[in-house]
């Protein structure tokens, strides 16, 4: 017999869950506080611009083929994507600039041209990373519920392949000696909002992925992606309110029992949570109800970086690739500003994206949608966005000029700008903390708050703040891991949870698919 599951949030991870329990034959519903799906990969849509409004990278599509897969459908066919080449462009402020490509003799000449004695350790580095993918996904593909599953075999053998007592920057020395090299295999750091001189090395392999199964382009932006699914759910099945926030988790005693909104309570047999974690948890579930995770344990916990974000519908058109990512001269004073210190320096770091280059849905004829990211501190006391908000708008457009957006104010025909204060405000993110919970050791595996949520009976975690973690492969991961253990609560296998016939480490042309 179905249940009835109620799903908060129509992010990434909550349509992920949406389409694999219907495709299970549950009966679902979701509630989304915006009235439109996505959450933070959604898109922004105004005088004839559109823009995505938060991830721009679609990195190892292969997790969400697998998801479309299981309803009886195709991701390719349903959201055409492109595979860019190069992937992106990297700029040194310590001099010098790559243009990444997955093509490993070009990146190797591309190496050289920075720094030669580094060049032959791509392909070793390749190599590495391949293996240690591999011995990975078991960890990324199923839950940790408690200290048990750190002590079976298979956790115990990839120690020695983790290095967990080393960063990402620690790791990549074994393979490059000019740290702009190693920036440009650790940057991917800041995509869970953390720094590569902080975060484990384990997380080497986010760049191994881009170079292994490419950077993708959704026609449309990665808001297409989100709109996908939610077409697919809704041919399943799954009920959607959007518009419709919920206002409080019903309970009987620990055990939640349906929502309440406005147009009534709506109650459930099961509850999956893809809002902002911390957020969600203070504001919907009362205090006492949560040991591990009450308020006073959450204001304690370490949070990712924010991000200062400018929407650009510009006049002309520029020359310069998809992706730009430009790494501030004095990177590690530049991440102590951000992490430590909390306020904000006068030579960031930023990305800009130029989608317009590959995808002509996203501008009109001769006109731009650039994409402006400076990351930030989250919401900190040092930092007023009221006052700094201008200041820094024109710091960005000074920035940007720097690698080729040089964009006048009269060429300027649509703009928006989101400060880590209103990524607290209007988008309910913890402190602004864009990237959730910072993926340090403390907070992972079984220490990040867990996918059969501990604190509560009958509530599951997807997204970001639950385990694996940040990022979209690993959101969508969130989603299997957490519907399969819904299933199996209620004694319902999940045919789709057999492991693919196309391994982690299948070569590249297997997987991909260019429109």
């Amino acid at each position: 017999m179905s249940k009835q599951i109620t799903i908060i949030g129509a992010g990434p991870g909550g349509l992920a869950s949406a389409i694999l329990l219907a495709a299970s034959g549950q009966r679902v519903r979701v509630f989304e506080r915006m009235p439109f799906v996505g959450g933070r990969t959604s898109t922004i849509e105004a005088s004839g611009y559109k823009f995505d409004l938060g991830p721009t990278f679609f990195l190892y599509p292969q997790v969400l083929r697998e998801i479309f897969a299981a309803a009886g459908a195709r991701l390719d066919t349903e959201v055409p994507m492109v595979r860019l080449d190069p992937q992106y462009r990297l700029i040194f402020g310590a001099g010098g600039e790559l243009q990444c490509t997955s093509d490993v003799q070009a990146m190797e000449r591309q190496i050289a041209a920075v720094a030669p004695q580094d060049a032959p350790n791509f392909r070793r580095f390749l190599e590495e990373n391949r293996v240690k993918l591999h011995a990975m996904m078991p960890c990324l593909q199923n839950p940790f519920l408690g200290w048990s599953d750190l002590l079976n075999l298979r956790m115990l053998k990839m120690l020695p392949m983790v290095r967990p007592h080393q960063s990402v920057d620690t790791y990549l020395a074994r393979f490059f000696s000019d740290p702009r090299i190693r920036l440009a295999f650790s940057f991917q750091s800041k995509y869970l909002g953390m720094s590569p001189f902080r975060c484990p090395s384990l997380f080497s392999i986010l760049s191994f992925l881009e170079y292994e199964y490419g950077v993708f382009h959704p026609i449309g932006g990665c808001g297409a992606i989100t709109q996908g699914m939610a077409r697919l759910a809704e041919r399943l099945g799954v009920e959607f309110h959007l518009g419709e926030p919920v206002e409080e988790i019903l309970f009987e005693g620990r055990r939640a029992v349906g929502v309440r909104t406005s147009s009534g309570v709506h109650r459930s047999d099961a509850l999956v949570v893809n809002a902002d974690f911390a957020r969600s948890m203070s504001k919907l579930v009362p205090d006492h109800l949560r040991r591990r995770w009450t308020d006073a344990k959450l204001a304690k916990k370490k949070y990712s970086c924010s991000t200062f974000m400018m929407y650009l519908g510009v006049e002309g058109t520029f020359s310069q690739p998809h992706h730009n990512i430009y790494i501030a001269k004095d990177y590690r004073r530049n991440l102590d500003d951000i992490e430590n210190r909390h306020t904000l320096g006068d030579e960031p770091s930023f990305y800009v994206e130029n989608p317009s280059i590959t995808d002509s849905t996203l501008a009109p004829k001769g006109h731009s949608a650039l994409y402006v990211l400076l990351p930030v501190t989250h919401q900190h006391p040092n930092v007023d966005w009221a006052r700094e908000r201008p200041r820094y708008r024109q710091l960005a457009l000074r920035r940007i000029a720097e690698a080729g957006f040089d964009v006048s104010e009269k060429q300027i025909r649509f703009e928006r700008v989101i400060t880590p204060a209103d990524w607290e405000q209007r988008y309910e993110i913890y402190r602004g903390a864009t990237f959730n919970l910072a993926h340090s050791l403390d907070q992972m595996l079984h220490l990040r708050p867990r996918n059969r949520f501990e604190d509560l009976d009958g509530v599951y975690l997807v997204g970001g703040g639950t385990h694996p973690g940040s990022g979209l492969p690993v959101i969508f991961e969130s989603a299997r891991i957490s519907s399969r253990l819904l299933l199996e609560d209620f004694g319902m296998p999940a045919a789709w949870a057999t492991p693919p016939s196309v391994s982690a480490h299948a070569h590249p042309s297997e997987l991909m698919h260019t429109a």
